[in-house]
Protein backbone atom coordinates (compact mmCIF):
# COMPACT_ATOMS: atom_id res chain seq x y z
CA UNK A 1 0.00 0.00 0.00
CA UNK A 2 2.68 2.56 1.01
CA UNK A 3 4.33 2.28 -2.18
CA UNK A 4 1.31 2.25 -4.61
CA UNK A 5 0.76 5.59 -2.52
CA UNK A 6 4.09 6.63 -3.16
CA UNK A 7 4.18 5.58 -7.25
CA UNK A 8 0.56 7.61 -7.45
CA UNK A 9 2.29 10.47 -5.80
CA UNK A 10 5.03 10.48 -8.17
CA UNK A 11 3.09 10.28 -11.72
CA UNK A 12 1.36 13.01 -10.06
CA UNK A 13 4.21 15.15 -10.12
CA UNK A 14 5.93 13.80 -12.97
CA UNK A 15 4.09 16.38 -15.47
CA UNK A 16 5.35 19.17 -12.75
CA UNK A 17 9.41 17.62 -12.89
CA UNK A 18 9.12 18.19 -16.73
CA UNK A 19 8.28 21.31 -16.56
CA UNK A 20 10.83 22.49 -14.00
CA UNK A 21 13.59 20.80 -16.35
CA UNK A 22 12.27 22.15 -19.15
CA UNK A 23 12.52 25.59 -17.37
CA UNK A 24 16.27 24.61 -16.03
CA UNK A 25 17.10 23.94 -19.51
CA UNK A 26 17.13 27.65 -20.50
CA UNK A 27 20.78 27.77 -18.19
CA UNK A 28 22.01 24.56 -18.81
CA UNK A 29 20.16 23.17 -22.01
CA UNK A 30 22.02 19.89 -21.95
CA UNK A 31 19.19 19.05 -19.17
CA UNK A 32 16.69 19.17 -22.64
CA UNK A 33 18.89 16.82 -24.21
CA UNK A 34 18.25 12.44 -23.81
CA UNK A 35 15.27 14.20 -21.66
CA UNK A 36 13.13 11.10 -22.85
CA UNK A 37 15.75 8.75 -20.75
CA UNK A 38 13.98 9.88 -17.79
CA UNK A 39 10.89 8.59 -19.18
CA UNK A 40 12.72 5.03 -19.78
CA UNK A 41 13.18 5.85 -23.34
CA UNK A 42 16.59 4.75 -23.87
CA UNK A 43 18.46 2.78 -26.64
CA UNK A 44 19.29 -0.92 -26.49
CA UNK A 45 22.16 -2.34 -25.01
CA UNK A 46 22.67 -5.69 -25.98
CA UNK A 47 24.80 -8.84 -24.32
CA UNK A 48 25.47 -8.26 -20.33
CA UNK A 49 25.11 -4.68 -18.96
CA UNK A 50 26.44 -3.61 -15.52
CA UNK A 51 24.46 -0.57 -14.80
CA UNK A 52 26.50 2.29 -12.85
CA UNK A 53 24.32 4.90 -10.64
CA UNK A 54 25.89 7.99 -9.66
CA UNK A 55 23.49 10.47 -8.82
CA UNK A 56 25.74 13.68 -9.62
CA UNK A 57 29.59 14.85 -10.29
CA UNK A 58 30.66 13.78 -6.28
CA UNK A 59 29.33 10.49 -6.74
CA UNK A 60 30.83 9.83 -10.56
CA UNK A 61 33.85 11.08 -9.52
CA UNK A 62 33.66 8.41 -6.88
CA UNK A 63 32.65 5.62 -9.40
CA UNK A 64 35.66 6.27 -11.67
CA UNK A 65 38.22 4.56 -10.12
CA UNK A 66 36.25 1.32 -9.59
CA UNK A 67 34.90 1.34 -13.20
CA UNK A 68 38.65 1.53 -14.30
CA UNK A 69 39.14 -1.78 -12.47
CA UNK A 70 35.99 -3.58 -13.72
CA UNK A 71 36.95 -2.08 -17.20
CA UNK A 72 40.58 -3.79 -16.75
CA UNK A 73 38.70 -7.18 -15.43
CA UNK A 74 37.70 -7.48 -19.49
CA UNK A 75 34.20 -8.78 -18.34
CA UNK A 76 32.82 -8.71 -21.77
CA UNK A 77 30.01 -6.96 -20.22
CA UNK A 78 29.20 -3.32 -21.22
CA UNK A 79 29.29 -0.53 -18.53
CA UNK A 80 25.91 2.00 -18.83
CA UNK A 81 27.00 5.00 -16.47
CA UNK A 82 23.70 6.97 -15.67
CA UNK A 83 23.00 9.83 -13.29
CA UNK A 84 20.56 11.88 -12.33
CA UNK A 85 21.98 15.56 -13.76
CA UNK A 86 23.59 16.77 -16.49
CA UNK A 87 27.14 17.62 -15.00
CA UNK A 88 27.49 14.36 -13.42
CA UNK A 89 26.84 12.82 -17.08
CA UNK A 90 29.25 15.72 -18.65
CA UNK A 91 31.87 14.52 -15.65
CA UNK A 92 31.42 10.53 -16.62
CA UNK A 93 32.23 11.73 -20.26
CA UNK A 94 34.91 13.31 -19.77
CA UNK A 95 37.04 10.73 -17.50
CA UNK A 96 35.51 7.74 -19.95
CA UNK A 97 34.59 9.01 -23.41
CA UNK A 98 33.56 6.09 -25.34
CA UNK A 99 34.71 2.96 -23.22
CA UNK A 100 31.52 3.34 -21.36
CA UNK A 101 27.58 3.61 -22.33
CA UNK A 102 25.68 6.70 -21.10
CA UNK A 103 21.95 7.77 -20.54
CA UNK A 104 20.30 9.67 -18.00
CA UNK A 105 18.92 7.52 -15.23
CA UNK A 106 14.76 7.36 -15.27
CA UNK A 107 12.40 8.81 -12.99
CA UNK A 108 11.26 6.76 -10.13
CA UNK A 109 8.17 5.53 -11.98
CA UNK A 110 7.30 2.03 -11.91
CA UNK A 111 6.60 2.26 -15.96
CA UNK A 112 9.63 4.63 -16.66
CA UNK A 113 11.93 1.95 -14.59
CA UNK A 114 9.99 -0.92 -16.55
CA UNK A 115 10.48 0.74 -20.01
CA UNK A 116 14.26 1.30 -18.89
CA UNK A 117 15.21 -2.41 -17.79
CA UNK A 118 13.75 -3.76 -20.52
CA UNK A 119 15.51 -2.04 -22.92
CA UNK A 120 19.01 -2.04 -21.09
CA UNK A 121 18.30 -5.71 -19.31
CA UNK A 122 21.43 -5.08 -16.87
CA UNK A 123 23.02 -8.16 -14.87
CA UNK A 124 23.56 -5.75 -11.88
CA UNK A 125 22.87 -2.38 -10.79
CA UNK A 126 25.15 -0.86 -8.60
CA UNK A 127 24.33 2.27 -7.10
CA UNK A 128 27.30 4.83 -5.24
CA UNK A 129 26.53 5.63 -1.86
CA UNK A 130 22.40 5.69 -1.09
CA UNK A 131 20.25 6.85 -3.86
CA UNK A 132 17.78 4.69 -2.30
CA UNK A 133 14.69 4.64 -4.74
CA UNK A 134 11.62 2.25 -4.11
CA UNK A 135 10.47 1.61 -7.68
CA UNK A 136 13.82 1.25 -9.16
CA UNK A 137 14.75 -1.23 -6.49
CA UNK A 138 11.69 -3.27 -6.17
CA UNK A 139 11.62 -3.59 -10.37
CA UNK A 140 15.56 -4.65 -10.48
CA UNK A 141 13.67 -7.54 -7.54
CA UNK A 142 11.05 -8.59 -10.10
CA UNK A 143 13.43 -8.58 -12.59
CA UNK A 144 15.90 -11.15 -10.63
CA UNK A 145 18.58 -7.83 -11.06
CA UNK A 146 20.90 -7.54 -8.25
CA UNK A 147 21.31 -4.42 -6.37
CA UNK A 148 24.87 -3.38 -4.71
CA UNK A 149 24.91 -0.24 -2.72
CA UNK A 150 29.28 0.84 -3.01
CA UNK A 151 30.64 2.83 -0.71
CA UNK A 152 26.66 3.26 1.00
CA UNK A 153 26.85 5.70 3.93
CA UNK A 154 23.82 6.44 6.00
CA UNK A 155 23.27 9.29 8.72
CA UNK A 156 21.95 9.02 12.28
CA UNK A 157 19.47 11.67 10.95
CA UNK A 158 18.81 9.96 7.81
CA UNK A 159 18.04 6.35 9.45
CA UNK A 160 16.04 8.07 11.37
CA UNK A 161 14.14 9.72 8.24
CA UNK A 162 13.68 5.88 7.02
CA UNK A 163 12.51 4.65 10.65
CA UNK A 164 9.42 7.34 10.05
CA UNK A 165 8.15 5.75 6.85
CA UNK A 166 9.51 1.64 8.21
CA UNK A 167 6.37 0.13 5.94
CA UNK A 168 7.62 1.99 2.86
CA UNK A 169 11.25 1.65 3.57
CA UNK A 170 11.36 -2.46 4.95
CA UNK A 171 10.28 -3.84 1.76
CA UNK A 172 12.88 -1.88 -0.30
CA UNK A 173 15.74 -2.95 2.45
CA UNK A 174 15.16 -6.28 2.04
CA UNK A 175 15.28 -6.44 -1.61
CA UNK A 176 18.99 -4.98 -1.59
CA UNK A 177 21.53 -7.53 -2.51
CA UNK A 178 24.64 -5.92 -0.77
CA UNK A 179 25.41 -3.18 0.68
CA UNK A 180 29.11 -2.39 1.36
CA UNK A 181 29.29 0.41 4.01
CA UNK A 182 31.50 2.88 4.69
CA UNK A 183 32.39 1.95 8.30
CA UNK A 184 30.06 0.00 11.17
CA UNK A 185 27.85 2.80 12.29
CA UNK A 186 27.02 3.24 8.90
CA UNK A 187 26.42 -0.92 8.73
CA UNK A 188 24.54 -0.86 12.25
CA UNK A 189 22.49 2.07 10.59
CA UNK A 190 21.37 -0.28 7.22
CA UNK A 191 20.65 -3.19 9.23
CA UNK A 192 18.28 -1.28 11.87
CA UNK A 193 15.99 0.17 8.66
CA UNK A 194 15.36 -3.39 7.72
CA UNK A 195 18.69 -4.75 5.23
CA UNK A 196 19.19 -8.02 6.25
CA UNK A 197 22.19 -8.84 8.29
CA UNK A 198 23.89 -10.93 5.96
CA UNK A 199 23.91 -8.67 3.02
CA UNK A 200 25.48 -5.87 4.86
CA UNK A 201 29.51 -5.91 5.25
CA UNK A 202 31.95 -2.87 6.05
CA UNK A 203 34.73 -2.42 3.11
CA UNK A 204 35.78 1.21 3.89
CA UNK A 205 35.07 4.17 1.71
CA UNK A 206 36.53 3.67 -2.10
CA UNK A 207 37.15 7.72 -1.80
CA UNK A 208 40.39 6.60 -0.06
CA UNK A 209 41.68 4.95 -2.94
CA UNK A 210 41.33 8.17 -5.02
CA UNK A 211 43.12 8.10 -8.46
CA UNK A 212 44.83 11.02 -10.31
CA UNK A 213 45.63 9.66 -13.92
CA UNK A 214 49.10 10.98 -15.31
CA UNK A 215 47.15 13.11 -17.52
CA UNK A 216 46.01 15.11 -15.10
CA UNK A 217 48.89 15.61 -13.15
CA UNK A 218 50.21 17.05 -16.30
CA UNK A 219 47.83 19.57 -16.78
CA UNK A 220 47.67 20.50 -13.51
CA UNK A 221 51.72 21.02 -13.73
CA UNK A 222 51.66 23.16 -16.85
CA UNK A 223 48.66 25.28 -15.53
CA UNK A 224 50.72 25.58 -12.07
CA UNK A 225 53.41 26.95 -14.32
CA UNK A 226 51.19 30.20 -15.69
CA UNK A 227 50.69 31.10 -12.18
CA UNK A 228 53.63 31.53 -11.13
CA UNK A 229 55.35 31.47 -7.50
CA UNK A 230 52.76 33.47 -5.93
CA UNK A 231 50.70 31.64 -2.90
CA UNK A 232 47.59 29.88 -4.18
CA UNK A 233 44.92 28.76 -2.49
CA UNK A 234 41.49 27.13 -3.90
CA UNK A 235 37.73 26.99 -3.35
CA UNK A 236 36.31 24.20 -4.84
CA UNK A 237 32.36 22.92 -5.30
CA UNK A 238 30.96 26.16 -3.38
CA UNK A 239 27.58 26.63 -2.73
CA UNK A 240 25.43 29.66 -2.47
CA UNK A 241 25.73 31.30 0.95
CA UNK A 242 29.79 30.46 0.80
CA UNK A 243 31.48 32.91 -1.74
CA UNK A 244 30.79 36.00 -0.05
CA UNK A 245 32.67 34.52 3.08
CA UNK A 246 35.15 33.18 0.95
CA UNK A 247 35.54 35.99 -1.08
CA UNK A 248 35.79 38.49 2.56
CA UNK A 249 38.32 35.91 3.81
CA UNK A 250 40.82 36.60 0.28
CA UNK A 251 40.12 39.87 1.08
CA UNK A 252 41.78 39.10 4.66
CA UNK A 253 44.46 36.84 2.95
CA UNK A 254 45.64 39.60 0.54
CA UNK A 255 46.26 41.93 3.18
CA UNK A 256 49.30 39.70 4.15
CA UNK A 257 49.86 38.43 0.89
CA UNK A 258 49.30 40.99 -1.76
CA UNK A 259 50.11 38.64 -4.38
CA UNK A 260 47.87 35.82 -3.39
CA UNK A 261 45.27 34.26 -5.85
CA UNK A 262 41.96 32.35 -5.02
CA UNK A 263 40.94 30.00 -7.57
CA UNK A 264 36.58 29.57 -6.74
CA UNK A 265 34.95 27.24 -8.21
CA UNK A 266 31.68 27.13 -7.85
CA UNK A 267 29.49 23.54 -7.49
CA UNK A 268 26.58 24.26 -10.14
CA UNK A 269 27.11 26.30 -13.52
CA UNK A 270 24.19 27.78 -13.27
CA UNK A 271 26.13 29.91 -10.38
CA UNK A 272 29.26 30.36 -12.43
CA UNK A 273 28.12 34.24 -13.76
CA UNK A 274 26.50 35.24 -10.41
CA UNK A 275 29.86 34.64 -8.82
CA UNK A 276 32.11 36.18 -11.34
CA UNK A 277 29.85 39.73 -10.83
CA UNK A 278 29.47 39.14 -7.32
CA UNK A 279 33.62 39.16 -7.27
CA UNK A 280 33.84 41.97 -9.67
CA UNK A 281 31.57 44.17 -7.51
CA UNK A 282 33.66 43.73 -4.39
CA UNK A 283 36.35 45.00 -6.28
CA UNK A 284 38.31 42.16 -7.19
CA UNK A 285 40.34 41.47 -10.29
CA UNK A 286 38.68 38.58 -11.88
CA UNK A 287 39.93 36.18 -14.62
CA UNK A 288 37.73 33.69 -15.95
CA UNK A 289 38.91 29.88 -16.79
CA UNK A 290 36.18 29.40 -19.46
CA UNK A 291 37.17 32.98 -21.19
CA UNK A 292 40.69 31.31 -21.35
CA UNK A 293 41.78 34.74 -19.34
CA UNK A 294 45.10 34.92 -17.84
CA UNK A 295 45.42 34.60 -13.67
CA UNK A 296 48.55 36.64 -13.93
CA UNK A 297 46.95 39.92 -12.92
CA UNK A 298 44.14 38.67 -11.22
CA UNK A 299 43.27 38.00 -7.34
CA UNK A 300 40.13 35.74 -8.00
CA UNK A 301 40.20 33.00 -10.64
CA UNK A 302 37.18 31.96 -11.76
CA UNK A 303 37.06 27.90 -12.63
CA UNK A 304 34.19 28.23 -14.53
CA UNK A 305 34.50 25.10 -16.43
CA UNK A 306 33.32 21.04 -16.02
CA UNK A 307 35.64 18.18 -14.93
CA UNK A 308 38.78 19.96 -13.70
CA UNK A 309 38.44 20.83 -10.38
CA UNK A 310 40.82 17.51 -9.33
CA UNK A 311 43.65 19.06 -11.59
CA UNK A 312 42.95 22.60 -9.98
CA UNK A 313 43.70 21.28 -7.01
CA UNK A 314 47.09 19.79 -7.77
CA UNK A 315 47.88 23.63 -8.73
CA UNK A 316 47.24 25.12 -5.56
CA UNK A 317 49.20 25.24 -2.27
CA UNK A 318 46.28 24.44 -0.03
CA UNK A 319 42.41 24.17 -0.25
CA UNK A 320 39.41 24.70 1.06
CA UNK A 321 36.40 22.33 0.53
CA UNK A 322 33.21 23.78 -0.06
CA UNK A 323 29.37 22.80 1.02
CA UNK A 324 30.29 23.51 4.52
CA UNK A 325 30.31 26.69 5.78
CA UNK A 326 26.72 26.25 4.97
CA UNK A 327 24.20 23.02 6.33
CA UNK A 328 24.73 21.11 3.18
CA UNK A 329 26.92 18.38 4.43
CA UNK A 330 30.10 19.42 2.95
CA UNK A 331 32.30 17.41 -0.08
CA UNK A 332 35.34 15.32 -0.73
CA UNK A 333 37.91 16.44 0.94
CA UNK A 334 39.89 13.35 -0.42
CA UNK A 335 40.55 14.81 -3.25
CA UNK A 336 42.96 17.69 -2.39
CA UNK A 337 44.57 15.77 0.40
CA UNK A 338 45.10 13.17 -2.57
CA UNK A 339 47.50 16.16 -3.57
CA UNK A 340 49.30 16.32 -0.31
CA UNK A 341 48.31 20.15 0.37
CA UNK A 342 46.87 21.44 3.54
CA UNK A 343 42.74 21.01 3.41
CA UNK A 344 39.98 23.30 5.14
CA UNK A 345 36.31 22.60 5.70
CA UNK A 346 33.54 24.77 7.03
CA UNK A 347 31.60 23.01 10.23
CA UNK A 348 28.53 21.17 8.44
CA UNK A 349 30.55 18.21 6.82
CA UNK A 350 28.19 15.39 8.27
CA UNK A 351 27.79 13.90 4.41
CA UNK A 352 31.26 12.86 5.16
CA UNK A 353 31.26 12.07 8.68
CA UNK A 354 33.46 8.93 8.74
CA UNK A 355 36.25 10.64 5.85
CA UNK A 356 36.18 13.60 8.34
CA UNK A 357 36.74 11.77 11.53
CA UNK A 358 39.75 9.92 10.35
CA UNK A 359 41.53 12.85 9.28
CA UNK A 360 40.50 15.08 12.45
CA UNK A 361 42.23 12.35 14.13
CA UNK A 362 45.62 12.67 12.58
CA UNK A 363 45.07 16.55 12.03
CA UNK A 364 44.61 16.09 8.06
CA UNK A 365 41.84 18.59 8.01
CA UNK A 366 41.08 21.55 10.12
CA UNK A 367 37.31 23.26 10.05
CA UNK A 368 37.07 26.65 10.44
CA UNK A 369 33.81 28.73 11.76
CA UNK A 370 33.94 31.53 8.59
CA UNK A 371 36.04 34.13 6.91
CA UNK A 372 38.29 35.57 9.55
CA UNK A 373 39.02 31.89 11.04
CA UNK A 374 39.61 30.75 7.95
CA UNK A 375 42.04 33.67 6.84
CA UNK A 376 43.74 33.38 9.37
CA UNK A 377 44.69 29.80 8.80
CA UNK A 378 45.56 30.62 5.25
CA UNK A 379 48.48 33.07 6.31
CA UNK A 380 49.31 31.28 8.96
CA UNK A 381 50.45 28.37 6.43
CA UNK A 382 51.32 30.68 3.67
CA UNK A 383 54.17 32.21 6.12
CA UNK A 384 55.26 29.05 7.10
CA UNK A 385 56.10 27.09 4.21
CA UNK A 386 57.73 23.60 6.27
CA UNK A 387 54.31 23.87 8.22
CA UNK A 388 52.56 24.17 5.19
CA UNK A 389 53.99 20.89 4.19
CA UNK A 390 54.02 18.56 7.06
CA UNK A 391 50.30 19.75 6.72
CA UNK A 392 49.86 18.44 3.99
CA UNK A 393 52.01 15.31 4.38
CA UNK A 394 49.26 14.26 6.98
CA UNK A 395 46.55 14.94 4.99
CA UNK A 396 47.92 12.02 2.29
CA UNK A 397 49.12 10.04 4.90
CA UNK A 398 45.40 9.60 5.98
CA UNK A 399 44.63 8.76 2.74
CA UNK A 400 47.53 6.10 2.40
CA UNK A 401 46.73 4.35 5.46
CA UNK A 402 42.96 3.60 4.36
CA UNK A 403 43.28 2.74 0.96
CA UNK A 404 42.12 -0.72 0.01
CA UNK A 405 38.08 -0.73 0.32
CA UNK A 406 38.49 -0.46 -3.53
CA UNK A 407 39.72 -4.04 -3.66
CA UNK A 408 37.32 -5.22 -1.59
CA UNK A 409 34.30 -3.52 -3.32
CA UNK A 410 35.54 -4.67 -6.71
CA UNK A 411 35.88 -8.32 -5.49
CA UNK A 412 32.70 -8.74 -4.19
CA UNK A 413 30.86 -7.22 -7.33
CA UNK A 414 32.73 -10.13 -9.42
CA UNK A 415 32.10 -12.08 -6.27
CA UNK A 416 28.54 -11.52 -6.90
CA UNK A 417 28.32 -11.75 -10.99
Amino acid sequence: MFQFIYSLLIRLALPFILIRLWWQGRKAPALRQDWQHRLGHVPSIPGPVIWVHAVSVGETIAAGPMVRRLLARNLGATILMTAMTDTGLAQARKMFGNRVTYAYAPYDTPGAIRRFLRRVNPRILVIMETEIWPNMISQCRRKNVPVFLINARLSERSARGYERVRGLAAPIMKSITWVAAQAEPDAERFRRIGVAASHVEVTGSVKFDVDIPEDVRLASERFRTTLGPRPVWIAGSTHSGEDEQLLQAHRLVLAGHSDALLIIVPRHPERFDAVAVMAQELGFQVARRSQAQSAGGAQVYLADTMGELMMLYGASDLAFVGGSLIERGGHNPLEPAAWGIPVFSGPHVFNFETIYERLLADQGVQLVQGADDLARAINLLFANPAERKAYGERALAVVNKNRGALDRVVEGIIERL
